[in-house]
């Protein structure tokens, strides 16, 4: 379902120069550097596998996931999800996807969660019983029912991830990129972020990409992982 082929990303950054002169300096002669964020990474996703994608802060992690979801093209290689180039941002495309970034919020904070639901419903265009279907069965799921009617930026941190989890996964997606889902939370709320997506991908069988800095997360959810390091991929196989 997902097929990525000597995929390469380089980002020009400007080199700091600290310092009142050199900061001077820098309006006219600009010195860049050439960080490779994505090096001839090549990897196959299959339906109903959670790949683990592990790797130190600036890996390349993030810029994959990205990549995957059309947020940011290849400077060269190949990238197939679902059939689709992500980067043409095709409606067929984004349908079919979903993208869980723990540390970015997708929510409209000033509305209670069931109105940002039913605005989801509209931009997808979820048939009514579908989506009450759907929305039912996450609210059960993940025990948010008490909070529906409570702006999103008056819930909890564990309380929201749940929600931004429900917004993601109510047009029933075929693809989900979970980019550290379980951050910052307390050991309560990573159990239940873990034991629902694990349910829900035994449920339904997309393919899922899951990035996160804690082990248990990894090992509780993957069979098979990927070692990103400076961009590139220094092992492909099982945890």
């Amino acid at each position: 379902m997902i097929s990525v082929k000597n995929v390469n990303k380089i980002f020009k950054v400007h080199k700091k120069e600290p310092g009142l002169r050199n900061s001077i300096k820098s309006l006219f002669i600009r010195k860049w550097i050439k960080n490779h964020a994505l090096s001839d990474v090549t990897l196959n996703v299959e339906k109903g596998e959670i790949l683990g994608l592990l790797g130190a802060n600036g890996a390349g992690k993030t810029t994959l996931v990205k990549v995957l979801s059309g947020i940011i093209h290849p400077d060269s290689g190949t990238v197939r999800v679902l059939g689709y180039n992500p980067w043409d941002r095709k409606y067929e495309f984004r349908r079919q996807i979903a993208l869980i970034m723990g540390q970015k919020a997708q929510l409209w904070w000033d509305l209670p969660a069931g109105d940002c639901f039913l605005l989801l419903k509209e931009i997808y265009q979820i048939p009514i019983r579908q989506f009450n279907e759907n929305l039912e069965f996450l609210i059960e799921t993940l025990e948010v029912k008490k909070q529906m009617e409570i702006q999103i930026r008056r819930l909890s941190l564990g309380e929201r991830m749940k929600m931004e989890l429900i917004a993601a996964l109510i047009h029933n997606p075929k693809i989900v990129y979970l980019d550290e889902p379980t951050i910052g939370l307390d050991i309560t709320a990573q159990r239940a972020i873990r034991n629902f997506i694990l349910n829900y991908r035994q449920m339904h069988t997309p393919a899922m990409i899951l990035t996160s800095h804690y082990m248990e997360d990894i090992e509780q959810m993957c069979k098979r992982i990927v070692i990103l390091r400076k961009g590139r991929i220094v092992y492909d196989g099982l945890l």
